[in-house]
């Protein structure tokens, strides 16, 4: 599978290591940046990722921030991402298994690298369950781009 990877200056180290990780597993990765860990922007990142994870069907994206939440906050600003910020290797799994993420993020200053690894690892290997959550994940799909309706905002 192909495999495209990002982070911030706080997630520069364990996005290589995960890098070398998929590599070991068999997967094709496209490290996106940053070369080196001099402080960067992560919402450029997340958003380079993203772009390349949906410009390219049926691949996945890798990303790297201190926390894991900001850069999926930002990839998830790109149409068709299903960014998921994961801690343990349960919510990797559900991620894809429940909610088809495409993009696995996670972070270096949360989350321990021999951790990190087992969760990529197991979301590497997950697969989307369909049935009763394809609805679901349709009704993630639908959102992109669209406001709320009037009625549908609390207090309306």
């Amino acid at each position: 599978m192909k495999i495209y990877a990002g982070s911030d200056h706080a997630g520069f180290h364990l996005k290589q290591r995960l890098v070398e990780l998929a590599r070991t597993l068999g997967h094709e990765v496209e490290d996106l940046g940053p070369a080196t860990p001099e402080r960067v922007d992560y919402p450029d990142f997340g958003a380079r990722v993203g772009r390349a994870v949906v410009a390219d069907p049926g691949s996945r994206g890798l990303l790297v921030c201190g926390s894991g939440i900001g850069i999926a906050m930002a990839a998830n600003k790109v149409p068709g991402v299903r960014a998921a910020t994961v801690w343990d290797e349960t919510s990797a799994r559900l991620s894809r298994q429940h909610n088809d993420a495409n993009v696995f993020a996670v972070g270096e200053r949360l989350i321990g690298p021999a951790t990190a690894e087992a969760m990529f690892a197991v979301w590497l290997s997950a697969e989307f369950e369909g049935g009763r959550h394809a609805a679901r994940v349709a009704k993630i799909t639908a959102l992109e781009g669209k406001g709320a309706e009037a009625s549908e905002r609390p207090g309306s």
